[in-house]
């Protein structure tokens, strides 16, 4: 019998490699391109060019987040934690959408106002509602499920670092590169910047939020309880996910969908410290944001004027992806338990 791989150490670099060029990828087209609101929709070969730029912006902090949480031995409240503090450093610092009252009418976004206005606050320069789908959508869409699915998809090495030193270092700096890339396009569109005061509370609570994530209690201790069926997990999760993004942007509905998140987000953690929340649950909660999104996409216009048959065929291939790839992760889970 072989000895048990040491949880810190680095699997080889053959059995990492894809692992980690598929995260790089899939972040970003989960982030942008699986909603089909981008102008790019109708170009799908400017979607691929465009992974050039969103790649370092979003696949290297999906990497950096997993690596950081696997050195320390910490699971997914920390992602969590650190995916918030960076969506919010996205939107706040980056590209300033969630600060800018004129980012959509620069960018030439039909509805901007029509999101934006029936939640503004004015005195802190926001929105309630693209707060929510901004800083939200990072959180799930551009690092947790990413992170979540590729995981599944190699099991074996889930839980072990994947970056060396050069690794972390190139991640890092493509990072650097791909956000100074975008906040320099989004200035010469929009000439907008952040106050002062914005700067320094979005860095201080993004601060707060990386300090957080290394003093969450590690619980490795699970209790007895009943936990249901991923499929189950993964029905009140498409349903969740699908409301939220369909809901309206008054008051009103901003507030139900944040109590439909917070109750969701209780029953995933409460689930999740009992002994028979598996990978399968994490893979299926994942699976049910990525289907809502494909599917949503449908009924998304994006931006600029596309041709339908282009739209739909991308929709189509986006969902058909989606649900590949769903299947062959479950696929390795399953396997890798039944080689146990």
């Amino acid at each position: 019998m072989s000895p048990m791989p040491d949880a810190l150490s680095k699997p080889p670099f053959a059995g990492r490699l894809g692992a980690m060029v598929f995260l790089f990828f899939l972040s970003p087209v989960c982030a942008e391109y699986l909603i089909g609101y981008a102008e790019s929709t109708n170009h799908p070969l400017e979607m691929l060019g465009g992974l050039l730029i969103l790649g370092p912006l979003y696949g290297s902090v999906a990497l950096l987040i997993r690596e950081i949480t696997r050195r320390t031995g910490r699971g997914w409240p920390t992602i969590l934690l650190l995916a918030t503090a960076f969506g919010l450093i996205q939107a706040g610092l980056i590209d300033q959408s969630l600060f800018n009252p004129h980012y959509g009418v620069d960018l030439n976004i039909p509805y901007w106002d029509e999101e934006r206005l029936p939640t503004a606050l004015d005195h802190l320069g926001i929105s309630a509602n693209l707060a929510l789908n901004f800083i939200g959508g990072h959180v799930i869409w551009s690092f947790a499920v990413p992170i979540a699915v590729v995981e599944s998809c190699v099991p074996r090495i889930a839980d072990r670092p994947w970056l060396g030193r050069v690794g972390v270092l190139l991640m890092v700096s493509l990072y650097l590169v791909g956000a100074a890339f975008i906040f320099d396009d989004n200035f010469r569109i929009t000439g907008f910047v952040v106050t002062k005061a914005q700067f320094v509370a979005t860095a201080a609570c993004a601060l707060l939020l990386c300090m957080a994530a290394f003093l969450v209690p590690v619980r490795t201790l699970k209790q007895a309880g009943p936990v249901p069926a991923p499929w189950l997990v993964a029905t009140l999760m498409f349903a969740v996910f699908g409301f939220q993004a369909l809901s309206a942007s008054d008051w009103a509905s901003v507030s139900f969908s944040v109590l439909v998140g917070i109750g969701s987000g209780a029953l995933l953690v409460m689930w999740s410290r009992r002994t028979g929340w598996k990978k399968p649950h994490v893979l299926a909660v994942a699976a049910a944001a990525l289907i809502a999104n494909a599917m949503i996409s449908f009924v998304v216009q994006p931006l600029g004027d596309p041709s339908p048959t282009v739209k739909y065929a991308v929709n189509a291939t986006m969902l058909l992806g989606v649900l590949t790839l769903i299947a062959w992760a479950f696929h390795r889970l399953h396997k890798a338990r039944a080689d146990i």
